[in-house]
């Protein structure tokens, strides 16, 4: 099985690099105004207050002994919270982590306490005119109010395996396949999808053989949803229910590999009685074909690594291990 860069991670560090170049340097300006006030507590308040308006996204601001115990009250546009003075902050997540050497640090996300939504912290080293460590400038940030890119992450198309529930694959070799309705009926089954696919618009599907049912998203309304029973997917006047539509010239997959897929996972469900296919997805536009077997793991394939395997790679060396 290939591997390549997680594009979902590489697109969190991207946004991380992004928020460091945006917060740093006020942070940076923040901590030096509060350094020659430090032990002057309305003064360090004040110049908390100020420092408000060089952070527009931050919730909270706040300074912190070297112990993570504040030493004034907590600063919001709002306002002053005073029940903050001496606040513990010492077992919050981002105190946790090492502060790097340049003295600036953005937490790990986290759930906040009491709103209980994705956050971060922001975490400013303060030092004193002989260098001396006087403590910490805290940030704190709603992540829905920050300014990320607009750029989403791309789904990596290499193979992937997710083991499923153990009390299904403890079982696995104490259960036999039950013949579905679908399977009585996958000749007609597979040519209604296949019309579907590539004359219709729909541009991904979940088969479930074992419970003789598909759901299908349509181009035309994406968002939504239609799940076929046994009854529709039998019939092939179901197709007249959808709209002709061109097959998209920017799918993955192209039209004349549908039916080739489709027979693939006809394959995979009589592979075996007790390993076989119970669940199958096709994604045009992804590229990919997902499996869940009877032992309840599942693979995410591309296409063309699926069309290339046969029933011995299946069913040997631990594909469904």
């Amino acid at each position: 099985m290939q591997t390549e860069p997680d594009s979902l991670q590489a697109g969190i560090a991207r946004q991380r690099e992004a928020l460091k170049g945006m917060l740093a340097e006020p942070l940076t300006r923040i901590a030096t105004a509060c350094s020659t006030v430090w032990d002057d507590r309305p003064a360090l308040e004040a110049a908390l207050a100020e420092g408000l308006a060089l952070l527009p996204a931050c919730r909270f601001l706040y300074a912190m002994g070297t112990d993570a115990v504040q030493i004034c009250s907590t600063l919001t546009r709002a306002g002053a919270v005073e029940g903050d003075f001496r606040r513990d902050r010492s077992e919050r997540p981002y105190m946790r982590e090492v502060v790097p050497a340049d003295g600036f640090l953005l937490s790990e996300a986290y759930i906040s306490q009491h709103a209980r939504r994705p956050s971060l912290t922001a975490i400013q080293l303060v030092r004193g005119t002989l260098w001396q460590v006087l403590g910490f400038i805290g940030a704190d940030f709603d992540l829905r109010d920050l300014p990320l890119t607009r750029e989403l992450y791309e789904e990596p198309r290499h193979w992937r395996q997710v083991r499923g529930d153990p009390a299904i694959r403890g079982n696995v070799f104490h259960q036999t396949r039950v013949e579905s309705e679908m399977d009585r009926n996958l000749d007609t089954v597979l040519s209604v999808i296949e019309e579907l696919m590539t004359e219709r618009g729909v541009y991904h599907v979940m088969l479930h053989f074992s419970s003789s049912r598909a759901v299908l998203w349509q181009i035309d309304d994406p968002y939504r949803y239609r799940l076929l029973d046994i009854r529709a997917l039998i019939d092939p006047n179901s197709c007249l229910a959808f709209p002709k539509r061109p097959y998209p010239v920017d799918a993955l997959i192209p039209a004349g590999q549908v039916r080739a897929v489709l027979e693939g996972l006809r394959a995979l469900r009589f592979m075996d009685e007790m390993l076989y296919l119970r669940s199958g997805t096709l994604n045009i536009f992804n590229g990919v074909v997902g499996l869940t077997f009877s032992c309840d793991g599942s693979h995410y394939v591309p296409v063309d690594e699926f069309l290339d395997k046969g029933y011995d790679f299946w069913m040997g060396g631990g594909a469904l291990g």
